[in-house]
């Protein structure tokens, strides 16, 4: 039997077989070569593809930078090729903790080969369909989180210390988020405070 369809896959519900971590929703690597053996193929599996410099499964960039508290950091990847029946692909990716980047003074054997795993599912999603839809949602979220408040005002003091206050609570690196959306604390507008505020409502379930 030959693996299914790209339109089959991609309605598989994968969601009852992932877990939720630093926010994010994972399906296990294991799992999903099992799926896709279970929907008809017979070869699947993934192997690093070393740094042809140094051999190593993790890549990184020559050129370091410094964060604001003088940590040095540098772009990590990793670089996989997957193999499902007689059709071979490749992916790169970086490593990542949780929504953050890696910095020098956290790296892992473990975080390289959890950016490896999610390689390996991601590729799967992109080239049959299987577990596409989760990263519909990824994407999706990060857009809304990024929706302009264009004109508003900014942000209260009440409402800053409200959001930092729900921050600390559920151990969210408020800077880091703020960051990530291209704005400060100093130019967060109502909307972005009032939205980012739904989002951990909706997560943690605070009132």
């Amino acid at each position: 039997m030959a693996l299914k369809s790209y339109e089959e896959l991609i309605k598989i519900d994968v969601s009852q077989y992932c877990e939720d971590r630093d926010g994010f929703t994972y399906l296990n690597w294991a799992k999903c070569i099992e799926l896709l053996r279970k929907n008809g193929a017979t070869e699947v599996y993934w192997e690093p593809i070393p740094d042809p410099q140094t051999g190593s499964s993790l890549r990184k960039t020559d050129i370091e930078f410094k964060d604001k508290n003088g940590n040095t950091n540098r772009c990590y990847e990793t670089r996989i090729k997957v193999v499902i029946d007689d059709k071979e692909y490749e992916m790169q990716t970086p490593v990542m903790n949780g929504a953050n980047p890696v910095k020098d003074n956290s790296m892992s054997q473990q975080r390289v080969w959890n950016s490896m795993c999610r390689a390996f599912v991601k590729c799967v999603a992109i080239h049959t369909g299987l577990g596409f839809n989760l990263w519909l949602k990824e994407e999706y979220n990060k857009l809304e989180a990024k929706i302009p408040g264009t004109g508003e005002n900014l942000a209260s003091e009440a409402k800053k210390k409200t959001l930092k206050t729900q921050c600390t609570a559920h151990g969210i690196d408020l800077a880091a988020w703020v960051c990530r959306n291209e704005k400060t604390m100093d130019t967060l507008t109502e909307t972005e405070c009032a939205k980012m505020l739904n989002a951990i409502k909706k997560k943690y379930g605070d009132d």
